[in-house]
């Protein structure tokens, strides 16, 4: 018999693997290795420590720029191309949401839920606002063989004068 044999035969060695996963739930980096995975990706050493980066500080909206900044100051050993391969992935994955702004910014969002987004001008800050009800008679119909994936809306502020 093989060893991998014997420990799925092992009911304690199951209820053993079932108290380390329990034990490991709060950890964020068992937790970032257990949503690659089920995302279909790899927990290389450079995805988990752009996913720790990403998904430790809660719903946030970042550029690669911001992103490859932080690394830096944390001294964490990636490269500019590395976090734009690693947050590609990532969105590829359906980990991150991209937000492009103005057609030459993009922003990368770890909340990937249905909802919209004010952009303050001058500051280029996103705020999260829930998804809008909106009147499906206003959109146009897109061309033939084609269909709606989803709406985006960015609301754009300034303050008042």
């Amino acid at each position: 018999m093989t060893a991998q044999r014997v420990k799925t035969q092992n009911p304690q060695a199951l209820t053993a693997q079932g108290r380390l996963d329990a034990l490991m739930a709060g950890c964020p980096v068992h937790s970032l290795r257990s949503k690659l995975k089920q995302s279909g990706l790899r927990p290389t050493r450079q995805r988990m420590a752009l996913g720790l980066l990403l998904f430790s500080k809660g719903d946030r909206h970042l550029t690669a720029e911001k992103l490859f900044e932080e690394a830096q100051e944390l001294r964490v050993p990636v490269s500019l191309a590395t976090v734009y391969n690693g947050l590609h992935v990532f969105t590829q994955a359906g980990l991150l949401r991209e937000v492009a702004v103005d057609g030459s910014k993009v922003y990368y969002d770890t909340n990937v839920s249905n909802h919209h987004h004010f952009i303050i001008q001058g500051s280029n800050t996103l705020i999260d606002i829930p998804a809008l009800d909106i009147d499906r008679g206003i959109i146009p119909e897109p061309p033939e063989g084609m269909e709606i994936a989803g709406i985006d809306v960015v609301i754009r502020l300034r303050a008042k004068s």
